[in-house]
């Protein structure tokens, strides 16, 4: 594989081959001067049945990658056509369910890849995702805390019972209150794709919070937006307690639907997005305030 012109601005294709498949993979270095510790690297995980040219659109990320000079990542999930690719992230989703497809190993590749060819500060290495893909950083989260620094996760749920990282790991979460495809409360919605039964918004940051030893009880503030959409965000913060703890933090969107808050939706079945709340925005301080220890 050619990596050289990764060292150029730009959106460039690459594969890899992982357990006898090809994948592959967009990576955006943002046409800015590279920071002196070396690039962040942000993953952007696709939802179930998109790909990684669908999640570069519906985020807005490469936008946020050039403006605050991050490379970010949109690796493309698994399946018998590009239109209907996931994750396999636990008990979702699809075809790489099915196949017990090994995710967790594609991005270690992809990291080991990028951290080759690129001057990658390996303290800010971070994920997030949408839906299904919001479901792999958790897995992340859980089985590569070593590498990455933190996860922002967007209308996806944890995909196991429990977690056990090896260390703390710093964790976002945003769910819309009307999302029809993973419910707030669990189960299965009536538009989900894949009718698996998803743990519940609580399930995960109940088993989260304990993993990260954060105070079980939760600071809670409601933020006044600037626009009247419908929408109103609750912000729920689980501090960390100790140094070797990390925080929690869950935006809940308040009529929000399934989709990316403060970027436009181009599907009205997902549901509401808010414009009260910039979801790159928040990611990115986020990430910017919790590298890797």
């Amino acid at each position: 594989m050619n990596y050289s012109k990764w060292q150029h601005p730009g959106t460039h294709r690459e594969h890899i081959v992982c357990d006898e498949s090809e994948r592959s993979y967009l990576v955006h270095v943002p046409n800015q001067k590279m920071p002196a510790a070396g690039w962040a690297l942000v993953f952007a995980f696709h939802g179930s049945g998109s790909s990684g040219e669908d999640m570069a659109d519906f985020s807005g990320l490469i936008s946020k990658a050039e403006a605050a000079s991050f490379v970010v990542v949109f690796p493309d999930g698994s399946g018998r056509i590009p239109s209907a690719r996931t994750w396999n992230a636990g008990h979702c989703c699809g075809y790489a369910h099915r196949h017990q497809v090994d995710d967790v190993k594609f991005v270690t590749m992809m990291l080991d890849a990028l951290t080759e060819e690129l001057n990658i500060d390996s303290t800010r290495i971070f994920a997030t995702g949408m839906s299904n893909g919001a479901m792999l950083c958790y897995l992340l989260a859980d089985e590569l805390s070593d590498r990455f620094a933190a996860i922002a996760a967007v209308a996806g749920t944890m995909g196991a019972a429990t977690c056990s990282p090896t260390r703390a790991i710093p964790i976002l979460h945003f769910h819309g209150t009307d999302d029809e495809f993973v419910l707030c409360d669990g189960g299965h919605g009536r538009r989900s794709i894949s009718r698996a039964d998803f743990y519940s918004v609580s399930h995960t940051l109940h088993h989260w919070v304990q993993a990260n030893r954060a105070n079980v009880t939760p600071e809670t503030t409601r933020l006044n937006g600037p626009v009247d959409d419908g929408t109103w965000i609750e912000k729920s913060c689980y501090r960390k307690i100790e140094d070797n703890s990390a925080d929690v933090i869950l935006y809940t969107i308040h009529n929000g639907g399934h989709t990316w808050p403060g970027h436009e939706n181009n599907y009205p079945f997902l549901g509401k997005v808010t414009q009260n709340l910039d979801a790159n925005d928040v990611i990115w301080d986020f990430f910017q305030a919790n590298p890797m220890p």
